[in-house]
């Protein structure tokens, strides 16, 4: 029998906050998921996203769905991670099981994303590219955030604890549902206090992982 989601515990570590981080992205994905599939109708169309439909030779991968942004950027969203990018600073992509921020200054995508195969050559941020790489992040998790603030307000919190019921939270860790926005906000104010979190940390030579 699936346990119930319990209140959140704030992590105590960097290593703690990257796996809450995970296990948060990856709830999210499948909310996403449960959103295109309501039965009252997909509601990332409701919003304005756009649908791209697989072509012939990728009928096995899921729709595409994308909004651009009033700024000019643009959301991509993926079963594996978001992409989330504007014009000036470039364009970041954060895995869905791994929460660390790949980064390209290209603007836009240049092929559209069906596969992991098909993403842009995507890094982990240089020294020099670590703040545009995580003021995207930031404005990514402020974007998820708000998302979750507006399905609270338009759909209720009883819908999202509709699709949390068919979370597998037997095997998977899951968050309550008016948790859900609190929680990215929470994670936004833990990065931005400390946004060297996001990157791995590379110890310099002749020194310990741990010094």
């Amino acid at each position: 029998m699936p346990v119930p989601p319990q209140s959140m515990d704030w992590p105590s570590t960097e290593g703690d906050l990257i796996q809450h981080a995970v296990e948060l992205l990856s709830q999210q994905v499948w909310c996403w998921g449960q959103d295109i599939l309501r039965p009252e109708g997909n509601w990332l169309i409701e919003i304005g996203f756009d649908r791209t439909e697989p072509p012939d030779d990728r009928e096995e991968c899921s729709s595409i769905y994308s909004l651009e942004l009033p700024d000019g950027g643009c959301v991509v969203l993926r079963g594996f991670g978001v992409f989330y990018g504007d014009p000036r600073r470039g364009v970041v992509f954060l895995p869905r099981y791994e929460f660390r921020p790949r980064y390209t200054k290209r603007a836009a995508l240049q092929a559209q994303p069906w596969t992991v195969a098909d993403l842009p050559e995507l890094t982990p941020p240089t020294p020099a590219q670590r703040r545009d790489c995580g003021s995207l992040t930031l404005d990514l998790i402020g974007w998820i955030r708000r998302y979750e603030v507006n399905i609270m307000e338009v759909l209720g919190t009883e819908y999202r604890q509709s699709t949390l019921e068919r979370w597998e939270t037997d095997k998977r860790p899951s968050i309550r549902a008016e948790e859900m926005a609190g929680a990215w906000r929470r994670l936004g104010v833990a990065f931005t206090e400390d946004i060297d979190t996001l990157f791995p940390r590379c110890p310099t030579p002749g020194s310990h992982p741990h010094d």
